[in-house]
């Protein structure tokens, strides 16, 4: 993969995908190539091994038909595949006759231009034509409906017999001897208004870099450098960056990089993930959170539009470029259905200031930062008491409900009830309160507006007050999941109360309790906190949101309590998830299944997640720099570490930041937990 084009086939290096099956090549949320069939004489290949030499670079060994007990095939036959911006396979046949061999090469290829959210709706039917050409060193396949266009070129870098379903060469390889061919698939994208996004994109690309290689070696080379006694945490530092990179894709308006959610459903940018990803990653990454932010404000909300769920200050939820979205029989060519990444682009925009010191960039988003706050207050108070909710969808393209949860049963009272709506799920309030604080931060600073500052710590104050009030469930010393549309607790135990501590809206008196319920058995399952407590109604250890452990949640809520003082703890939740990531070859889930440690050897890998995922690969960058106790203050890079035992010392040198680079140090000590909030 590389951006947004990647390909999923099956082990030799073949797609043959039926309508509904997600495999082939995708680039801007289209299928360009379904079928991809490579076969010697007739005969299909077996796989011997793969080597997956760099996220857009794959090699096969193959032999021809299903080898027995013992491989005695007199040929090998190799796929080197490139992916990005577009797709190459080198074709390579290894003769280990004593003689000569005379055999039938041929690729079968077709496209049927699938939009990836056709997959998932199959009773959207497509209502263009699809037609195919052929030329002297080309196959050409065309899907056309009205000005929108997707094409495919195949080319090829020996003779062949080229027909409408593929190309067939007829080699003869002398003993012991090999045979090549190069081919190339090319991918053109046309919006309905004439936009070659394609074209666009490899302009940027190639003005940036003169191959994946050098783009690779430069990010990897820019980055802090890990030392640590650990062997596992360095494995999965390195893996997260080479995820990273791999999920990068550019801004179409300035070709710079920010983070594509997840492979294979997200290559795309959406707001929260991306904001959140950004957050991650700003000590080691400062350049996603930039690029991030501009792309943001640049598709920001601008008029009322129910159908996308458009406001004017509201971030974008997530774009699309597949045919649905183009002809609006789906929302997502811009859609907005999301109640928590308003609040959270204010939180990184403040938060990137701090770390890079890049004021301009404070003062050149300031009227988008201020429009985003106004959301807040205009838009998202449905019922006009304070809080942030979000109405119920009106079409099945939208989420159930529009926060990280977005599942139906994802926010459910302990008994195992929905709530009605508009609901008001509490860490959206946190990320409200700490929007406003950095908020009037930025007003006060950057802005010259001392009296809106003012104003938004008095809002935060006033939510803080309310919100205390309101979620804080006595009897079970925990804060409500939810508010209810008529202002009712929704009382389950879940994991969304840790980024209450992350953005410090909880009062510290109450944080020991809440430290408590997530570190209990309920919650945490020695792998991770779960999502959902084991007694809760709903609970099911396989449950995407009602259960299951999210690395990235982990993050967040470890974070949190590393603000609240509580270190060890963090510390504990840091050790977990980055045990995990050992057993996943350093690559952390999207989520993986919330049994206990002590009735499995290992952590239970989830089916239907995205992997790799943008906040997967930065959970650990998080979980370092809480683990380091770095935080920016002025000019000065605070370094306090809380290292557990088993995590050994650890080093990360070269810092990035508005101080330059700087180098942090810590290693194992006793840590007494001492809550301190800030």
């Amino acid at each position: 993969m590389d951006g947004v084009c990647f390909v999923v086939s099956d082990r030799s290096g073949d797609m043959d995908a039926s309508p509904s099956d997600l495999v082939g090549l995708f680039s801007f949320d289209t299928r360009f190539l379904s079928r991809w069939v490579l076969t010697i004489d007739g005969q299909r290949l077996s796989p011997l091994s793969v080597d997956d030499l760099h996220h857009f670079e794959t090699r096969y060994f193959l032999v021809p038909g299903q080898p027995t007990h013992y491989v005695s095939s007199t040929m090998t036959v190799i796929r080197h595949r490139t992916v990005g911006p577009n797709f190459g396979e080198q074709i390579t046949l290894l003769n280990h006759r004593v003689e000569p061999v005379e055999v039938a090469v041929r690729i079968d290829a077709a496209s049927d231009f699938a939009d990836i959210y056709e997959l998932g709706i199959p009773d959207l039917t497509k209502r263009g034509e699809l037609t195919r050409s052929t030329g002297d060193d080309f196959l050409f396949l065309l899907y056309q409906r009205e000005q929108f266009r997707r094409g495919t070129v195949v080319k090829t870098s020996e003779p062949a017999e080229i027909d409408l379903d593929g190309l067939c060469y007829r080699v003869r390889i002398p003993a012991h001897g090999s045979w090549t061919t190069e081919l190339r698939v090319e991918t053109a994208v046309q919006t309905p208004s004439g936009t070659d996004l394609r074209g666009e994109v490899r302009h940027q690309i190639r003005a940036a870099k003169q191959s994946n290689e050098r783009d690779l070696d430069e990010f990897l080379a820019e980055l802090p450098a890990l030392n640590c006694e650990h062997a596992p945490l360095a494995q999965t530092y390195r893996r997260s960056m080479l995820d990273l990179a791999a999920l990068r894709h550019p801004d179409l308006t300035t070709g710079r990089k920010m983070p594509s959610a997840g492979l294979p459903w997200f290559m795309t940018l959406v707001g929260r993930q991306a904001l959140i990803t950004s957050l991650q990653t700003l000590p080691f990454v400062p350049e996603l959170a930039a690029t991030t932010l501009e792309a943001l404000a640049l598709l920001q909300g601008a008029k009322i539009d129910d159908y996308r769920d458009e406001q004017p200050g509201k971030i974008l939820h997530q774009i699309r470029y597949g045919e649905t979205a183009a002809f609006e029989e789906t929302p997502h060519s811009q859609y907005y259905g999301s109640v928590d990444a308003t609040p959270l682009f204010v939180v990184l925009l403040d938060e990137y200031e701090r770390w890079t010191g890049d004021a301009a960039m404070v003062r050149r988003l300031e009227q988008e930062a201020r429009a985003a706050l106004g959301w807040l207050d205009q838009y998202a108070d449905l019922l006009g008491d304070g809080y942030l909710r979000h109405p119920p969808p009106t079409s099945r393209f939208e989420a159930a409900n529009q926060v990280w949860k977005d599942s139906r049963a994802g926010i459910c009272y302990a008994d195992g009830r929905l709530p009605g709506s508009p609901v008001a799920v509490c860490e959206v309030q946190g990320y409200a309160y700490d929007a406003r604080r950095r908020g009037a931060r930025l007003a006060r600073e950057f802005w010259n507006d001392p009296a809106y500052a003012q104003l938004l710590d008095q809002q935060a104050d006033q939510l803080r007050d309310r919100f205390n009030r309101d979620f804080w469930i006595a009897g079970r010393g925990h804060y409500a999941l939810a508010l209810d549309a008529d202002g009712t607790q929704v009382d389950a135990l879940a994991s969304n109360q840790g980024h209450l501590m992350w953005s410090g809206i909880i009062d510290a008196d109450r944080a020991g309790a809440v430290v408590d319920r997530l570190m209990g058995e309920e919650m945490f399952s020695g792998w991770g906190i779960r999502t959902l407590g084991t007694r809760e109604a709903r609970y099911n250890p396989v449950g995407v949101h009602v259960g299951a452990v999210w690395p990235y949640d982990n993050s967040l809520i470890a974070a949190g309590m590393r603000r609240y003082g509580f270190r060890a703890e963090a510390g504990r939740i840091a050790q977990a998830i980055l045990d995990t990531a050992s057993y996943f070859q350093g690559r952390l889930p999207e989520a993986f299944a919330g049994y206990d440690r002590n009735s499995t050897l290992h952590p239970v890998w989830y089916p239907t997640g995205n992997s790799p995922q943008g906040w997967s690969a930065g959970a650990p960058l998080l979980l370092l720099r809480t683990l380091l106790g770095l935080e920016p203050r002025g000019d000065h890079l605070v370094v306090n570490p809380a290292i557990p035992p088993g995590l050994g010392q650890i080093e990360l040198l070269d810092i990035p930041g508005r101080w330059g680079t700087l180098d942090a140090f810590g290693r194992p000590r006793s840590a007494s937990r001492a809550p301190v909030a800030r």
